[in-house]
């Protein structure tokens, strides 16, 4: 690979390769993430016979994912981007395979802990978009990084529809319910694995300019930098605060028409238009980011998702066409703050820094994500699915005034032009 020094905006050889690859294993990455997640909750429910432990099930991989990105944040430091996405897709593969074998054995428990590795697939299909930028030529950021996102709705899209096969195909090979569709996210996420390991080649994160890998992470890591960088902080909040309104509102949705009678096929297209929302348009604020800058965008976002919270409060159990239309555009304002926030702090923290950074903002917005789906259940339960957009627009406002005063102060352009990580004058 040649090494010499890039021309102010040239693309580096390499991207077009490091975009590709990341991709091809996103796709596959996500056929496993969205098979698991069409089954895990049946499976456990079957297995406990407790809707309790159903529930546990999504959230045992939503932690999984959480925790795994702090390590894979410091393999990244360290060794680059390759092995740490690869630890992400390998944990996968090892969590599908005790969850196939969870169910081959009827004990609940083991699932549990294998859908704990499972979430691997979310860290490393996380992870991959920050790769996705660590070779961006200036202005470039949001839209490579958006390619990655987008790559996740074909997955997103086969996984659910591979489940049944995958299933029927295991059972008529005299293996256990269950363990067809684990084993095929197992494979899956093993050919991820294998695929960044012998073709993230070389790891974009070790050529990148200002390399990080290599180097040892700035004693304090994420918080250090979070604490002493405004404009990180922005965009970490603002990713946080998206993925839990979006969470929030989602998984309540598919119970509150069940309360009107809607039929499986009805709460499958809402949620089918809602993940479309989420991926398919992901270019789009990659584009608008990269033009107009990224905090116009997350305020585009953050209007969406206010948009998308009223049309859910005034939104009955009946009222399906309105639900369709506040589900798309809770997606697609997902996608505008996690494509917008992302560009945001890639390029407002020094290379160096950034996978510390960056591995702190999955872990705050996985978790931000499950105390958003337990805080949902508790909020319809005692009160109602309105009250629950009403305090879906409680968060949305803070955030919004944030971003209203950076715009004003900062003309929403701030990391534009600072791809290879230096902070711009100012920053605090």
């Amino acid at each position: 690979m040649d090494d010499r020094p890039l021309a102010s905006g040239e693309r580096h050889p390499a991207q077009r390769r490091v975009l590709a690859v990341l991709t091809a294993t996103q796709v596959l990455g996500e056929v496993g993430v969205a098979t698991g997640v069409a089954i895990s909750t049946l499976a456990a429910v079957t297995l406990s016979g407790s809707e309790a432990v159903g529930g546990v099930a999504q959230t045992s991989a939503i932690t999984g994912a959480a925790v795994l990105a702090v390590p894979m944040a410091r393999l990244a430091a360290g060794r680059g981007r390759r092995p740490a996405l690869a630890l992400a897709y390998g944990s996968a593969a090892l969590g599908g395979t005790v969850a196939a074998v969870a169910a081959a054995l009827e004990f609940w428990p083991l699932l549990l802990a294998g859908l704990f590795l499972f979430g691997g697939g979310t860290a490393g299909g996380l992870a991959a978009r920050y790769a996705a930028t660590d070779l961006s030529a200036p202005g470039r950021t949001a839209r490579d990084l958006s390619v990655v996102v987008w790559a996740t709705t074909i997955g997103s899209i086969a996984g659910p529809n591979l489940a049944g096969p995958a299933d029927r195909v295991a059972r008529g090979l005299g293996l256990a319910p269950w363990s067809g569709p684990f084993a095929l996210a197992a494979a899956m996420f093993a050919v991820s694995a294998l695929g960044v390991l012998f073709l993230l080649r070389p790891d974009p994160l070790r050529v990148a300019p200002g390399k990080a890998a290599g180097t040892r992470a700035p004693k304090g890591g994420g918080w250090r930098e979070l604490r002493r960088n405004g404009r990180a902080r922005l965009a970490v909040a603002a990713i946080v605060v998206s993925h839990m309104v979006m969470v929030a509102v989602m998984i309540m949705t598919p119970v509150h028409l069940h309360h009107g009678h809607a039929d499986l096929t009805v709460v499958g297209v809402v949620i089918s238009l809602h993940i479309a929302g989420m991926y398919a348009l992901s270019p789009l604020p990659g584009w608008l980011a990269d033009r107009f800058g990224r905090v116009p965008v997350l305020l585009g976002g953050m209007a969406m998702l206010a948009t998308a919270a009223g049309l859910a409060a005034m939104s009955g159990p009946h009222d399906v066409v309105l639900l369709s239309v506040a589900l798309t555009l809770l997606g697609v304002g997902w996608s505008f703050g996690l494509v917008g926030g992302s560009a945001l702090l890639t390029e407002s923290v020094r290379a160096a820094d950034r996978p510390a950074v960056q591995g702190l903002s999955d872990l705050l917005m996985n978790g931000g994500g499950a105390l958003a789906g337990i805080t949902a259940g508790a909020v319809v339960t005692a009160l109602s699915y309105a009250a629950l957009g009403v305090v879906a627009l409680a968060l949305v406002a803070p955030m919004t005034l944030a971003l209203l005063l950076s715009l004003r102060n900062r003309n929403g352009r701030a990391g534009v032009r600072m791809n290879d990580g230096t902070p711009v004058d100012g920053e605090g």
